[in-house]
C-alpha cells in the first residue's frame, strides 16, 4: 500500500497531472465563452441575416402528435448550433496552436542563431591556435 501511495504522489505531483487539471479548468472556462461568444453574439447576428430569432426553434415536424404520442421533430436548429459551436472553437484552437507554433519555431531559430555565434567564435579560436602553431613552426626552421 505505501508502494502505491508513493507512485500516486509522485504522478500527482508531476508536472503532466498538474498541467493536465490546468487544461480541464481552462478548458471548461473557455468553452463558457466561446458558447456565450455564439449564443449572445455570432446568433443574433445570423438571426438577422435568416429572420429567425433561435436556432434551436428551427425544426422540421416529421409526424405530428397524435393522442399521447409526442411528434416526431427533426430539430435542425440545434445541429446548426452546435456545428457553429464547433467551428469556432475548432478556429480559436487552430489560431492559438499557430500562435505557439510561430513563437516555438521562433525560439528554435534564435537558439539556432547562438549556435552558430559559438561555433563562429570556437572558429576563430581555432584559427588563431593554427597562426600561432605556424609562426612556431616557421621560427623553429
Amino acid at each position: 500500500m505505501k508502494k502505491f501511495l508513493a507512485e500516486f504522489k509522485e504522478f500527482a505531483i508531476k508536472g503532466n497531472a498538474i498541467d493536465l487539471a490546468v487544461g480541464v479548468v481552462l478548458g471548461g472556462a473557455f468553452g463558457a465563452i466561446v458558447t456565450s461568444l455564439v449564443k449572445d453574439i455570432i446568433t443574433p447576428l445570423i438571426s438577422l441575416l435568416i429572420g429567425t430569432e433561435n436556432f434551436e426553434n428551427m425544426t422540421v415536424v416529421l409526424k405530428e402528435a397524435v393522442g399521447e404520442t409526442e411528434a416526431v421533430v427533426l430539430s435542425y436548429g440545434k445541429f446548426i448550433q452546435a456545428t457553429i459551436n464547433f467551428l469556432l472553437i475548432a478556429m480559436v484552437i487552430f489560431m492559438v496552436i499557430r500562435v505557439l507554433n510561430r513563437l516555438k519555431r521562433k525560439k528554435e531559430v534564435e537558439d539556432v542563431k547562438e549556435e552558430v555565434a559559438e561555433k563562429a567564435e570556437d572558429l576563430v579560436v581555432l584559427e588563431q591556435i593554427l597562426l600561432e602553431l605556424r609562426k612556431q613552426n616557421n621560427t623553429r626552421m
